[in-house]
């Protein structure tokens, strides 16, 4: 089959397709996905350049997206059937087929298309447990939360959803991407410069904690959502409210510094690293999470930009795209 491969870390050219890569065996349990989609995100570019070592070679991505080929004897006891609709996330979506285990598989329901759907699996769900639980409850309806880089990806999401969950929302986002953050739904917008040669937001061309401050009378924010990481953890402590809590879930900018706890100290703080493999830790927690995502989208109170669809023949590209910051939505390959 086609794939794109990693089997030397590196830069995105490092992401090589090959069209001669073994198709997956089909496990007890298991059905075989033939790929229309998958999504390309942060994640993948920290598995190729080796941030987060991987054996090689391996298969690059793990959100996927399309329609069940073969289905095992096990996964058609759960009524699981060839010519299903299905999204999903395992490890090595970047190909035509995957061995995806049947308590993985998401329905796409009616009135979803498989592109929007395949967004949803990584970036939708890792937005809905940022706002939903990995706050850990220290932030109540009606109170501030700031959510750093709403112009493109995961954020444009949680930025939606925290919203829906009655949270008052200070975005941040760069002067390119005003069109689509001005679209979320956001209480207010911290406009920032863009990092010359990038469309990232350039975190020192405004005070954005004094804009903070400003926005909520001196009191700071409940919660803090924070993808952007070296650039901004300065920021996200120092906009806190008093027992606010720091919720760093990525590392766009870098990854965050080692710092001393002790920081934390002047508004008792809280501060979590949150992953979405320990919030989506059963199938019903998984389903759960999903099938509220799913309706938001079916009510149309979910706004799902699809950014563009490279084909996987230009696999180097894509991940080149994503980490420019020239995204404004979700960035998928196209199978």
């Amino acid at each position: 089959m086609k794939a794109a491969v990693v089997r030397e870390a590196g830069d995105a050219d490092a992401l090589k397709v090959e069209s001669d890569f073994p198709v997956p065996k089909m496990g007890p349990g298991q059905v075989i996905v033939k790929n229309e989609y998958a999504g390309i995100n942060f994640i993948d570019t920290y598995h190729r350049k080796g941030l987060y070592p991987r054996e090689m070679p391996f298969v690059g991505g793990q959100e996927g997206g399309g329609v069940v080929a073969a289905v095992s004897d096990e996964a058609a006891k759960e009524g699981i059937k060839i010519g299903d609709r299905v999204a999903y996330s395992i490890l090595g979506t970047y190909s035509e087929y995957s061995a995806v285990p049947a308590a993985k598989l998401l329905p796409v329901p009616d009135g979803v298309d498989i592109d929007v759907a395949t967004s949803c699996v990584v970036q939708g769900l890792t937005a809905h447990y940022l706002v939903s639980s990995a706050h850990a409850g220290l932030i109540k309806p009606g109170e501030w939360c700031l959510i750093h880089g709403v112009g493109g990806g995961t954020c444009q999401w949680a930025a939606q959803m925290a919203k829906l969950r009655g949270f008052k929302v200070i975005g941040t986002c760069a002067k390119g991407k005003v069109d689509v953050a001005s679209t979320l739904g956001c209480d207010e917008l911290i406009v920032l410069d863009e990092v010359e040669g990038t469309s990232y937001e350039n975190y020192e061309s405004v005070d954005v904690v004094a804009k903070v401050m400003e926005i909520t009378d001196g009191k700071g924010v409940k919660c803090v959502i924070d993808g952007i990481g070296k650039s901004t953890v300065d920021i996200a402590i120092n906009s806190l409210a008093h027992r606010g809590i720091f919720v760093s879930f990525g590392n766009a900018s870098g990854a965050v510094p080692a710092f001393p706890v002790l920081k934390l100290i002047g508004k008792s703080a809280y501060v979590t690293r949150p992953k979405l493999l320990d919030y989506t830790a059963n199938r019903t927690e998984l389903v759960e999470r999903a099938n509220e995502i799913f309706g938001w989208l079916k009510e149309g109170k979910l706004n799902v930009t699809v950014d563009t669809a490279f084909p996987l023949e230009e696999a180097a590209e894509g991940h080149k795209y994503l980490e420019a910051g020239k995204s404004k939505g979700k960035v998928l390959y196209k199978i």
